[in-house]
């Protein structure tokens, strides 16, 4: 881990970085897998998951036996603690609906707006050593709500070419029965281009590694929407005097062990927290399962020792965290404060993984000090906003002058002759 104490804001600019990949490399491979993808359709799939999955796919479709089967599968405690988080997020989320409202502008021009769905939605849920079945809830839910017409999901088989149960139980609770076994780049490939099982998409969601991030900004380039660039995960803690170094040290181990390109960053104006917190967190990576890539994650993780709590907050917007935790005993004060984050968690209490599972807030968030122009997945995220308007007669007289000066004076005498023509 990296420590720092009262570092001056010099070097702050270069604090906030995050580790940097191989981009050129990265995008050399992404073009090779679109290529084959787009020649050779699930043969290339089946072949990519023997390749990076070390899975043997004889088709890449899971059969209805397989979604029935999951449920028989898993506990049910983990059953009934997937409902409950489907129940709440669809509270949240469900509150994000919003009534059409018309506003006349002037006597006789009337405006509004109305949500279409995004008919065609790819949803990509990462496997391998984490299967984040949670995230099909974060995805699905909110399309569903939205009205997609189509919502399909991709995810990497295990060597056995299974899909984890949980992950399919979970799709199935939400209504989604077109499940692929495919994984990584080559996932969102075939829903930017389409194969022979699966359709091309309209927008693909989902977080990933570098490699799926990679591909969803080359997928752009053939007219298919993402959610947004959301790739290794991050958190930024901010603690007082009052703050808890075993809830800090675990919350940010709770985001260390998503994978050692993962980032943790620890800010607080008190020293003996800040030493506190430290050896916390050495004593508590000792006994995780994931402890060898958390411990990865935290090489490059950043402990720093603050002035103020301003001063935290001021470095928090320029990193522009996935997560930000406000350890602190008053918060309130310092929430106008917060520019640039994903997703806030305010007291001791309000660990980071309430949202990753079951506050009912979304947990598929901007990355990478994304946070600085993006938002995390909502409902807005499912739905177009198409603008109407409708003028009368008396409408078109009362601005139509207004309309031909502009026109006009632009040298486009087409539009101007649009409003003369009805005027006459």
């Amino acid at each position: 881990m990296k420590i720092y104490k009262y570092p001056e804001r010099k070097i702050w600019q270069n604090l906030v970085q995050r580790p940097a990949f191989e981009r050129e490399e990265i995008s050399g491979l992404i073009a090779e897998i679109f290529e084959s993808v787009e020649k050779d359709g699930d043969r290339a799939l089946i072949e990519f998951n023997k390749k990076f999955d070390k899975a043997i796919t004889s088709q890449i479709t899971v059969s209805e036996t397989e979604l029935d089967n999951a449920a028989n599968e898993i506990s049910e405690d983990l059953k009934e603690a997937i409902q409950q988080a489907k129940e709440n997020i669809s509270k949240f989320h469900a509150a994000q609906i919003t009534e059409t409202g018309k506003i006349e502008t002037v006597k006789g021009v009337t405006c509004w707006r109305e949500n279409r769905a995004v008919e065609k939605v790819g949803i990509y849920i990462p496997g391998g050593t984490a299967p984040l079945f949670s995230t099909v809830l974060m995805l699905a839910v909110p399309a569903n709500l939205a009205g997609c017409q189509e919502i399909i999901l991709c995810t990497p088989p295990d060597s056995s070419g299974n899909i984890n149960p949980a992950i399919l139980f979970t799709a199935k609770l939400c209504g989604i029965t077109k499940i692929f076994k495919t994984g990584g780049a080559q996932a969102i490939a075939a829903m930017t281009l389409g194969t022979e099982s699966i359709p091309k998409m309209y927008k693909i969601f989902g977080p990933g590694n570098q490699y799926v991030v990679a591909a969803k900004e080359y997928a752009q380039r053939y007219g298919v929407a993402i959610d947004m660039p959301a790739g290794p995960s991050e958190v930024l803690v901010i603690a007082d005097s009052r703050a808890v170094p075993e809830f800090c040290a675990a919350d940010l181990l709770s985001q260390a062990e998503h994978g050692s390109d993962s980032q943790v960053v620890f800010i607080t104006t008190d020293f003996k927290i800040f030493t506190e917190t430290i050896e916390a967190v050495k004593n508590q990576v000792k006994k995780l399962p994931r402890n060898e890539m958390a411990s990865l994650a935290l090489a490059h993780s950043l402990f720093i020792l603050a002035n103020s709590i301003d001063e935290a907050l001021e470095f928090s917007n320029l990193y522009a965290p996935e997560h930000l935790i406000l350890a602190l005993e008053d918060f309130d004060p310092y929430i106008s404060m917060i520019s640039n984050a994903g997703s806030v968690f305010l007291g001791n209490y309000s660990c980071e993984s309430a949202g990753d599972y079951a506050s009912g807030t979304n947990h598929t968030l901007p990355t990478n000090a994304y946070a600085r122009n993006y938002s995390g997945v909502s409902l807005d995220s499912f739905v177009k906003k198409i603008t109407f308007q409708h003028l009368s007669k008396e409408g078109l007289k009362k601005i139509g002058k207004t309309i031909e000066i502009m026109a006009e004076a632009e040298g486009l005498i087409a539009h101007k002759n649009a409003v003369s023509i009805r005027l006459k």
